[in-house]
């Protein structure tokens, strides 16, 4: 089975999952989506009304933001694979701790299927789960966005990148150039490492 045939077979048991609640007031799972080869892959929370009503990751305003972060890193977004800790929508936009460990097992399949180089954590709860996934001591975003961590997979080394959602910028406009200063920065980082 190759990457793509092994991501669609996890989008369609995201598609027929009822590990929580969440699916009932769901319109659209939002499994992910972009390049199954990506170097880089982004990790949110999970998906809000927009991605709701079109199954498909950060297409609303906090995702229109990210395509401006992603274009001032000199990436583009079917280079990347973007998805979510939570498949489903997350009405008041908060994940309980069963939600999250029922649906993570999804979310680690899919970073194994793809194996990244690199996989940039944006909020809390992606960094809190990623850095706790791979043994990395998690801090407050505020004092480790922008850094990059380097630990050891399966599959070779991955960079760990902790980033403020996109979202924060919207509700707090002062953080919004902090935002554009990481992501300027981390697409430096990329093309000294990754090409």
């Amino acid at each position: 089975m190759n990457k793509e045939e092994a991501l669609r077979k996890i989008a369609e048991e995201i598609a027929s999952c009822r590990k929580c609640d969440l699916w009932k007031t769901r319109n659209k799972p939002v499994p992910g989506e972009g390049n199954a080869n990506a170097t880089v892959m982004l990790v949110g929370l999970g998906p809000g009304r927009q991605e709701d009503a079109q199954g498909r990751p950060f297409v609303g305003a906090a995702g229109k933001f990210l395509d401006e972060l992603l274009a001032i890193a000199g990436i583009k977004r079917s280079e990347v694979f973007i998805t979510n800790v939570m498949k489903c929508y997350l009405p008041n936009n908060v994940a309980t701790e069963e939600q999250i460990k029922a649906c993570t097992p999804y979310l680690e399949r899919q970073i194994s299927v793809i194996a990244p180089k690199v996989i940039v954590a944006l909020g809390n709860v992606a960094v809190e789960f990623l850095f706790s996934k791979f043994g990395l001591k998690n801090d407050k975003i505020s004092k480790i966005h922008g850094k990059v961590f380097k630990v050891q997979t399966l599959w070779g080394t991955l960079y760990l990148v902790a980033m403020y959602h996109p979202a924060t910028a919207l509700y707090n406009p002062a953080l919004r150039q902090v935002l554009i200063d990481d992501w300027r920065k981390f697409g430096v980082w990329v093309k000294e490492r990754l090409t």
